[in-house]
């Protein structure tokens, strides 16, 4: 980032080498800036991965990158949820984008991205068409297990009793939704909502959090950025 303007944005695959996948996001961000290392003033870094990063850095929580980003691009926002493939979040933030308030869901992988990826293999279909399948649903079917494992075992169930897996599908983002926003209210949920995090790329999480909210919930154009962003702003901001 540049004088408030965004030059350049990857990602990566993480996988199990963390560094490796560090290090490569940063070179492919410098190459499409067209910016060598030695031109960049500051970097802040954030994420589950930010002490892996190799070079000099500052570090954020992913809290305070969240608000800073979701300000700047909808500053009409007081209650941000961020739901990532690890960890799932609640902030309450004011005008400035300072974080007020803020809960987190993450000991558990039934209110994460990754609950729905175990439940897609579960499903047997692309974690990324899950959203999809859901909305195509017929009839809401209760999922009672609360655990990911639990979980995975209550699908295979449901399969063998020839329940259709759209409504399985529904049933597993219900699930999610019912967990995230239960956090969401320990602080408070305040209008403007925006969902951010990798899960904000899911239709079918998207609708059973509105359902559950009764809000309306927003989603930037790219929400799995919004951190990074948050993070860039603030390296802009305090250099």
């Amino acid at each position: 980032m540049e004088g408030g303007k965004i030059l350049s944005q990857t990602k990566v695959l993480t996988g199990l080498e963390t560094r490796q996948a560090v290090e490569a996001a940063f070179e492919e961000a410098l190459r499409t800036a067209g910016v060598s290392k030695n031109n960049v003033g500051r970097i802040v870094v954030t994420g589950v991965g930010k002490q892996e990063f190799p070079f000099e850095h500052v570090e954020v929580s992913e809290v305070k990158a969240d608000a800073r980003g979701v300000i700047f691009l909808f500053p009409a926002a007081r209650t941000v949820i961020d739901v990532g493939a690890e960890e799932g979040r609640g902030i309450k933030c004011s005008a400035e984008g300072k974080v007020v308030d803020f809960t987190l869901n993450e000991k558990c992988a039934a209110g994460t991205g990754s609950f729905t990826e175990a439940m897609a293999r579960a499903l047997e279909v692309p974690v990324e068409k899950l959203g999809g399948l859901s909305r195509q649903s017929t009839q809401a079917i209760p999922m009672n297990a609360q655990c990911a494992v639990f979980a995975e075992s209550e699908v295979v169930s449901l399969l063998h009793a020839k329940t259709a897996k759209p409504d399985i599908a529904r049933a597993v983002h219900e699930a999610i939704a019912s967990r995230i926003s239960s956090m969401v209210r320990k602080i408070g949920v305040e209008k403007e909502v925006l969902l951010i995090g990798g899960l904000a790329k899911n239709a079918g999480f998207v609708d059973a959090l509105k359902t559950d909210l009764g809000l309306e919930v927003f989603v930037p154009q790219e929400p799995e950025f919004v951190g990074a962003l948050g993070a860039a702003l603030i390296a802009e901001g305090e250099s």
